[in-house]
């Protein structure tokens, strides 16, 4: 069994509400009412662990079985209800702490799935749905196409690489606590330089008729 990370529950409660701020700040651009904000706080919050729970089987799922997550994404869509101008000019700070989440849930989602017989390949697509699915979510419900998807953004890429590593590791029987740290800096580091270069995938070839 895969060792837990340092102070676990406790950052997967801070990348909830991170995620959380994120979605509650789309529903006060989109001008929802303070329930329309919870909902969507919680979605961006919870979505991807709810999502990869319903994949692996691991049922009820994170996102309306345990409260402590929930009452988290909904502090965190209250807490922009009432502060969202001066979260909104936080948004570079608010960024990177989104970039640690990504990072987290990408590997926790990736060992969930390994942890519970999934195989490599499920787990790791598993490890990247539990990052991006909330963003995915949020993008959705305010009607919005899935900024992962058309703003050629270098956000899944790196959840990715840090998914595929932490499967071979797994296989490979080199899963420590160093080796996990490890992974989970390596998608940090991969996101916030691209943030910080404007980093893009490539988009459609455009090739000479």
């Amino acid at each position: 069994m895969a060792p837990d990370l340092p102070l676990q529950p406790l950052t997967e409660l801070v990348g909830v509400f991170v995620g959380g701020l994120s979605g509650g700040l789309a529903a006060v651009r989109k001008q929802f009412d303070i329930f329309g904000i919870v909902v969507l706080a919680w979605a961006a919050g919870l979505g991807g662990g709810l999502i990869r729970d319903v994949l692996v089987g691991a049922v009820p799922p994170v996102g309306v079985a345990r409260w402590e997550f929930i009452v988290t994404a909904f502090a965190a869509g209250i807490a922009m209800y009432f502060f969202h101008p001066r979260l909104e000019r936080a948004r570079r700070v608010i960024a990177v702490l989104d970039a640690g989440a990504l990072a987290l849930f990408s590997v926790v989602g990736t060992l969930k799935g390994l942890e519970l017989g999934a195989g490599a390949t499920a787990s790791v697509c598993v490890g990247v749905i539990t990052g991006v699915g909330g963003g995915v979510l949020r993008d959705l419900l305010t009607g919005e196409v899935p900024v992962v998807l058309h703003h050629r953004q270098l956000y899944a890429i790196p959840a990715v690489v840090g998914a595929s590593l932490t499967a071979v590791l797994w296989s490979t029987g080199t899963l420590t606590l160093l080796t996990e740290l490890l992974a989970v800096a390596v998608v940090f580091v991969l996101r916030v330089v691209a943030m910080r270069l404007h980093l893009s995938a490539p988009g459609p070839w455009r090739g000479g008729h």
